[in-house]
């Protein structure tokens, strides 16, 4: 069976030097427990099902099959409501905290990538270490009935209602954007084999590869929308407008052929979850 171009990478350690010397080594000799590795793995397969539950909302609400809120917090609700869903959604809260806990690790380590991009690894880590303990505490809100979405509102509307909280917000819009191009040019260019080891070969690693373009091309689109209208809640002064990942996807299905596009991009999310688990399998840990 031919091998397929899910590239086997190593991670390359250095030396840490001075001061930070201590505090590297510890975070590396953290890296090697066993248990925290599994658990972070799981981290990814986790996100891979809520990626899926999104896509699934978001195709039944293109194709008027039904309803609910497609997006992190619409998949949690619905994994609760499943039988043994509160269990799941309490492993989920380890996993995230696993995973993010790795990611912080990853940024203090600052071990892997070449020399001259070190310090863009570590900011990427922190901000995935960020991304992955907010979905642990989002998922901790939810399991425990304390979820937080109406101080979330709050604290939009007060920024907005004063300039330099619109700058913040068009700031943090604008980071939405430049995040969605990145995952598009991270899928079509296929750079996300970087993130891969392992020995996936023929078909699986062919579709490890299709699964992967489609979901990043997908994901980043979404996200492109999501940070254009957070944009658009801060010109306007409007809170209403930046309203998250459901309004950008119901945007999508607004536009002409709608169904046809929320439909396709739904289909990439779940393709996208997919790929998760096989990251799960193959990440570069």
């Amino acid at each position: 069976m031919p091998r397929c171009d899910v590239r086997s990478t190593r991670r390359r350690s250095t030396v840490p030097t001075g001061t930070n010397r201590t505090t590297s080594g510890t975070a590396q000799q953290l890296q090697q427990s066993k248990g925290l590795r599994v658990l972070a793995r799981t981290g990814y397969a986790v996100s891979g099902l809520l990626h899926i539950m999104i896509g699934i909302i978001a195709v039944r609400i293109a194709t008027g099959s039904g309803g609910g809120q497609a997006s992190e917090t619409g998949a949690l609700q619905e994994i609760a409501g499943t039988t043994g869903g509160g269990f799941v959604l309490w492993f989920a809260v380890v996993a995230f905290a696993a995973l993010g806990i790795w990611q912080v690790l990853e940024a203090v380590a600052g071990t892997n990538g070449a020399a001259n991009d070190r310090t863009a690894y570590r900011a990427k880590a922190a901000g995935k270490a960020a991304l992955y303990l907010a979905l642990g505490v989002l998922t901790l809100q939810i399991v425990t009935g304390s979820s937080s979405g109406g101080q979330k509102d709050s604290l939009t509307a007060s920024l907005l209602a004063n300039g330099a909280g619109r700058a913040l917000v068009a700031a943090v819009g604008v980071g939405i954007v430049v995040a969605g191009v990145y995952h598009v040019v991270k899928g079509w260019k296929k750079r996300f084999l970087k993130d891969l080891e392992g020995n996936a070969r023929g078909q699986v690693g062919h579709a490890v590869v299709v699964l992967g373009r489609v979901g990043y091309i997908a994901k980043g689109i979404a996200l492109g929308v999501l940070g254009a209208l957070v944009v658009t809640a801060a010109v306007t002064a409007d809170p209403a407008k930046a309203s998250g990942l459901d309004a950008a996807l119901r945007t999508i299905g607004e536009q002409p052929f709608g169904a046809f596009l929320l439909t396709a991009t739904g289909i990439g999310f779940a393709a996208y979850g997919v790929y998760s688990f096989a990251r799960a399998r193959y990440a570069r840990m």
